[in-house]
């Protein structure tokens, strides 16, 4: 199977859709790109927290991420979706749609869906989804998504605790916007979200 790793960049920008609109549900696009150890997650690009369905303002903000990652020199190898609820980590119907619409460029794409009653507890938090025969399923390894040994790892154990520390200290989520903030205010970086992320990225 193929190994993914989730960067800082990537981990945060997911994190922080997730804690600004804990009782929505979110979604989002993640850029990478093959390397010989795997797929390496290095950005992710926020949605939309109102219209989450498959509506033209989900065509159109995914068209307009997939040309941002192409201007950075990666592409589209993901998606992320948050549920309304803390204990539902079903991949959606939409999720599944637009991870397949990623899926049709990028043949090892993954889908991630949040764990609400683990965020914020120190574990990365993230059921990963792969398809099989267009079939989106949860991943079913040996050990568990994150732990030593898995497909699926964060480049640096500590990014859950930090992200969680970031919320709770410096309220970086405040500063985070998605397309859908952009679309009622046209001043907010949704692509790249620089104001949102530390300082030492």
């Amino acid at each position: 199977m193929v190994s993914y790793t989730i960067q800082a960049p990537a981990y945060f920008k997911i994190f922080f859709h997730a804690a600004k609109h804990p009782h929505k549900q979110v979604n989002g696009v993640l850029l990478g790109a093959s390397t010989p150890s795997g797929v390496e997650i290095r950005d992710a690009v926020p949605l939309l927290h109102h219209w989450t369905s498959l509506s033209p303002m989900m065509e159109i903000g995914l068209e307009m991420a997939a040309g941002h990652a192409e201007s950075l020199g990666l592409r589209l190898v993901g998606y992320y979706q948050a549920s309304e609820r803390l204990d539902d980590t079903a991949l959606a119907p939409v999720g599944e749609k637009v991870a397949g619409k990623v899926k049709e460029g990028f043949s090892d794409a993954v889908a991630f869906v949040i764990d609400g009653e683990r965020l914020g507890s120190g574990h990365p938090a993230l059921i990963p989804y792969i398809s099989q025969s267009s079939i989106w399923r949860p991943v079913a390894e040996a050990s568990v998504p994150f732990s030593s040994g898995s497909s699926f790892q964060v480049s640096s154990a500590d990014l859950p605790s930090r992200a969680a520390a970031l919320v709770q200290e410096q309220h970086l989520q405040q500063k985070f916007g998605d397309f859908d903030d952009h679309l009622e205010d046209v001043t907010i970086d949704w692509l790249r979200n620089r104001e949102a992320m530390p300082s030492d990225l």
